[in-house]
């Protein structure tokens, strides 16, 4: 049985904590090097420009993404339980 809570605060932290890392990257100037490289390993030429830091976005952001981990966790958790207990899964 997997709590929805703890399911839900977990992957909630996880993207949270992953965008607060590009949240920090682009806060340090990191952000147009690493997105440049990383489509570079790709073989695609970057057509994207990194705006300039913003606290607004960049709480938007991670508010946001920990808001959809956490309800997509939470339910994803009530919909196994449920399955695994009419089911007879185990």
């Amino acid at each position: 049985m997997i709590n929805p809570l703890k399911a839900g605060v977990a992957i909630g932290a996880l993207l949270g904590g992953y965008h607060l890392c590009w949240s920090l990257f682009v806060a340090l100037g990191w952000a147009q090097p690493l997105i440049d490289f990383v489509f570079w390993m790709h073989f695609i030429q970057p057509g994207f420009v990194i705006r300039p830091f913003s606290l607004p976005a960049a709480a938007a952001l991670i508010i946001f993404t920990f808001m959809a981990g956490f309800v997509i966790a939470f339910f994803f958790a009530v919909l196994w339980n449920r399955l695994h207990r009419h089911q007879g899964f185990e």
